[in-house]
């Protein structure tokens, strides 16, 4: 049943069974299938051997019928009769090794509960699911962007083996389920928003201006993605500590240019903001079966810290791996994740961008060439969005501190210079008096006794004294200016 080419020729062919069930299936059908179908396909990896990842398994397409009665090789089921593919899965099963994820809690989160319908914001048709334990979205994709997604599996194999820490989306798994009338072609990626967390804002942001507003329609609901302009008009940016922020901006760097290389434009950055307050967190939305698993890199924190290849998860209960920021006087948690890579620069994506660029600016239109959308993209996420945080309080003290150690050393040294010009001055005037009364004494004999010496001697002395104040006081004079007032006195003083 599961030989591909058997299967390849028995998709033209109806059989009478399959004639009976081709109707369209409801919801909960479609949801029960999908399910059934990822839990078949991993089950049948498990019993093959590991080995390494070959060039031709990307290539892969394994297919198989599951009948509502069962067969020697599928489960009974109450669901109407499907066929599944799946696609890459030895090279998908490598995946989810490099992140941790191991096939029974695979299982168990794809399959224990049913899974939850989320809407969808963007202007795609897809449909989103969330599995219980918050782990994992299911996407619905169209035929081309499933084709592209397996051709750029090799790439992407490359690009996660040198570096799994990223912001880009971590694809698990990719199948195509055929029920009824409908074909339903899914992808398992990561959960970048936990439900768990209340998010007080959601942005898809592009860096493109050309009608990036939410709708109407949008707005009114009770969680609203809000688009480019909207946030330039509701925040005035981010701020990290400058290690986080230059952290996120390589990451961003990184993968933008990864992007660039495999020709994709069009993606988008889905960020999420919860306002952190004075009440505890509570772990609602979160399901109670959780086993406790928590997959490698899935968190905002864990995809844009650190080199080591293989560290422990530093997610925790209350912050769910969320990167600290503010705003203004908010203390914040932000979630963020690249989504939308499945668009490739093709012949139809640059047809739609020379029409908008006919009918507006083509550098503001968010289809443009990869190269430049890489770039506005990066500018805008660091210009508008994210910016780094300058601790001013510290600069301040040491500058205010080292002024006035400034001041006290000048003004110390000042005073220092004035004694010493003082006792130069000092000794100046006692070495002048030394000499006028050596030069009295050389010949006592050829000098007649003068009865007012002692008189001379006082008006000498009281002389020298003069001198010697008026030599302090013009030293001093010098020293400071006479336009100087008595504040800059104090100063020095």
């Amino acid at each position: 049943m599961s030989d591909n080419t058997s299967m390849s020729e028995r998709e033209g062919t109806t059989r009478p069974r399959e004639a009976a069930t081709l109707r369209k299936p409801n919801a909960a059908a479609l949801k029960g299938a999908i399910q059934l179908g990822i839990g078949y396909a991993v089950g049948n990896m498990s019993s093959k051997p590991d080995r390494d990842v070959l060039m031709q398994d990307f290539s892969v397409v394994e297919t198989v019928f599951l009948p509502s009665d069962g067969s020697t090789l599928t489960p009974a089921h109450h669901f109407p009769d499907f066929r599944l593919k799946t696609y890459a899965p030895l090279a998908f099963r490598y995946f989810r090794e490099l992140f941790g994820i191991k096939p029974d809690d695979y299982l168990y989160s794809m399959c224990n509960e049913p899974l939850i319908e989320l809407s969808n914001p963007g202007a795609s048709s897809s449909w989103f699911y969330l599995t219980s334990d918050d782990e994992f979205i299911i996407k619905t994709v169209q035929h081309k962007e499933a084709e592209f997604l397996q051709k750029l599996l090799p790439g992407y194999y490359m690009n996660l083996n040198q570096n799994p820490r990223t912001l880009l989306p971590k694809f698990y798994g990719l199948y195509c389920i055929q029920c009824g009338s409908v074909t339903v072609r899914v992808v398992v990626m990561n959960n970048v928003l936990p439900r768990a967390m209340t998010m007080h804002y959601k942005y898809d942001l592009k860096g493109s201006l050309y009608k990036r507003r939410a709708s109407r329609k949008e707005r009114t609901k009770s969680s609203p993605t809000f688009k480019d302009l909207d946030f330039k008009e509701m925040h005035d940016g981010l701020y990290f500590d400058p290690e986080t922020h230059n952290a996120l901006m390589k990451t961003l760097q990184r993968d933008c240019r990864v992007l660039e290389s495999f020709k994709i434009m069009d993606y988008s950055l889905l960020l999420g903001i919860h306002v952190l307050d004075k009440k505890p967190l509570t772990r609602a939305g979160r399901g109670d079966s959780k086993k406790g698993q928590k997959v490698l890199y899935s968190t905002a924190l864990e995809s844009i810290q650190g080199s080591v290849k293989d560290p422990e998860p530093v997610a925790d209960d209350d912050t769910f791996g969320g990167i600290p920021a503010k705003h203004r006087d908010e203390n914040l948690l932000i979630f963020l994740g690249i989504i939308d890579i499945l668009q490739s620069y093709r012949f139809i994506k640059k047809v739609e961008h020379s029409w908008k660029a006919l009918v507006h600016d083509g550098d503001t239109v968010s289809v443009h060439r990869p190269s430049f959308y890489a770039d506005r993209f990066l500018k805008f996420m660091s210009t508008t969005v994210f910016k780094k945080a300058h601790s001013l309080r510290g600069t301040s003290s040491k500058r205010k501190k080292s002024s006035l150690y400034t001041t006290k050393y000048a003004s110390q040294e000042f005073l220092s210079s004035q004694k010493e010009k003082e006792e130069n001055m000092k000794a100046l005037s006692m070495n002048n008096l030394d000499e006028s009364f050596g030069s009295s004494s050389k010949q006592p004999d050829l000098l007649p006794v003068n009865r007012d010496f002692s008189r001379n001697e006082d008006e000498l002395s009281e002389n020298s004294g003069d001198r010697r104040d008026s030599a302090s006081t013009i030293a001093l004079d010098d020293a400071l200016p006479s336009h100087q007032s008595d504040t800059e006195l104090d100063v020095y003083l």
